[in-house]
């Protein structure tokens, strides 16, 4: 942990929230999600903005934090220090973990292909951009094997 950039982890940590505001916006895809769940922006504002967006900075650092071993792990030193691998992991991560979950869930929750979607393509994003800062900006030392 001594290696940490910790500037690096702050980035991350909000990088889900700057891609949300943007990919959930009206003019992105914010009415078509919106309308793929049913709700309108009053039944959002209804909800405590304060709990949604403190519990959401948790789970982020949470996932910046594993994103950030998962890319730096033994081996990966060096020439793998880069944002185009860091990148590729948040895209394994999104096509291996978050895209069969959120599937899965939305499907079980009746949710249709539409808001199914939007979601997965707002976790690419995101994890994508999470990995390849959090690679680009950790330099460890190799570990001898």
């Amino acid at each position: 942990m001594e290696n940490v950039n910790w500037i690096s982890m702050v980035i991350a940590t909000f990088i889900p929230m700057v891609v949300g505001f943007v990919y959930y916006n009206p003019k992105v895809f914010g009415n078509a999600w919106m309308k793929s769940l049913g709700i309108t922006e009053e039944d959002i504002k209804k909800q405590n903005m304060a709990k949604t967006y403190g519990i959401a900075i948790v789970m982020s650092f949470i996932l910046a934090f594993f994103l950030l071993n998962f890319n730096n792990s033994p081996g990966q030193e060096g020439e793998f220090d880069t944002f185009k691998h860091g990148a590729f992991h948040g895209l394994f991560l999104t096509i291996v973990v978050a895209m069969p979950i959120l599937m899965t869930n939305g499907l079980f929750e009746l949710k249709n292909l539409k808001n199914i979607f939007i979601n997965i393509g707002y976790w690419l994003i995101t994890l994508v951009l999470m990995g390849g800062v959090l690679d680009a900006m950790n330099h460890w030392p190799n570990v001898a094997a």
